[in-house]
């Protein structure tokens, strides 16, 4: 009997499955330090399978993927797409980058693998929108074709920092002094979170005692910070800026989502923050943004979801 994979690959795990039907099944974690190649992580899960034979693949990994040779950002382990394939003797093997696997989840989810934060509501076949504070800054976005969806590549977590308010023009001074320059990645992420502790810490004449993004989050959550709360709650009014921002870029009926490790972790704090009204706080557009729905994912196979998306939509065999 015939079978597909789809793995999504980090510096430090790579998770696979089978996809049946267009839904994964079967999903397993390795350790990446544990092989030596790609491919043996691969053949370990696909062994595991006796009946089957693979014939087809797809791979989401968090390093470009628009060349043959794969060079991992955060790992030691490069491929050529071509010689993998090969090796695994597949028909068809798909090679996308993470944030094209975890745009092509957001039309598949469901109302259980998301939270919605404030109104609007979903308008079918419309433009989504993604972004992911994380490690980095990740951004995308999908438009409909008449084959199911595509999606558009950028580099939208480097775009400059729009300052809204006065606290957001402390933290725009600060980044700006250090780097000379103030991009949304270095305030949405892991070491953003810290660096708007740090700026409003200094604006305040504070210690900036903590330098880990959970301590950071934990303090707020449990209220025994007052600067880590007030961090949390800047932090959560800046996504909302930004995420109006993409909803107008292409507008974005199909919805504005979260994703990311980070966010996930403090959903009913951001459902009660500011986001919203910053998101919506867009002059006179605020009633045509006020129309988008905004959700954040809490499905953790998302990436995986969206790779069997890709390779159910790219291969017919």
């Amino acid at each position: 009997m015939t079978a597909q994979f789809v793995a999504d690959v980090g510096g430090t795990n790579i998770r696979l499955a089978q996809v049946v039907n267009g839904q994964i099944t079967q999903v397993k974690k390795y350790l990446c330090n544990d092989y030596a190649t790609i491919a043996d992580a691969i053949r370990a899960y696909t062994q595991s399978f006796s009946a089957l034979k693979f014939t087809a693949g797809c791979i989401a990994i968090a390093c470009p993927v628009d060349k043959d040779l794969i060079k991992m950002t955060n790992h030691n382990w490069q491929f050529s797409k071509s010689a993998l394939k090969a090796e695994l003797a597949l028909d068809c093997l798909e090679v996308i980058n993470d944030y094209t696997a975890i745009a092509m989840s957001l039309p598949v989810l469901t109302d259980e693998q998301k939270v919605q934060i404030g109104g609007g509501q979903v308008q079918a076949g419309q433009n989504i929108a993604v972004f992911g504070p994380g490690t980095g800054l990740g951004v995308g976005h999908l438009t409909a074709i008449e084959s199911g969806w595509q999606c558009l590549d950028g580099e939208g977590g480097h775009v400059d920092f729009a300052p809204i308010d006065e606290l957001d023009l402390v933290i725009w001074r600060f980044l700006n002094k250090k780097y000379q320059h103030a991009s949304a990645e270095e305030v949405l992420s892991g070491r953003g979170l810290v660096q708007v502790y740090q700026a409003l810490a200094e604006h305040a004449g504070q210690a900036a005692t903590l330098s880990e993004p959970a301590d950071i989050t934990h303090k707020a959550l449990s209220g025994e910070c007052p600067l880590c709360l007030a961090t949390l709650q800047q932090f959560c009014r800046i996504m909302g800026s930004f995420g109006g921002n993409l909803a107008l870029n292409l507008a974005t009926f199909g919805g504005v989502y979260i994703a990311g490790g980070i966010v996930p972790r403090f959903v009913e704090f951001l459902r009660d923050s500011e986001f919203r009204q910053r998101f919506e706080a867009k002059g006179r557009f605020k009633d045509y943004v006020a129309a988008i729905p905004t959700f954040v994912i809490t499905e953790p196979d998302h990436g995986l979801i969206g790779t069997a998306a890709y390779l159910t939509q790219h291969f017919k065999g």
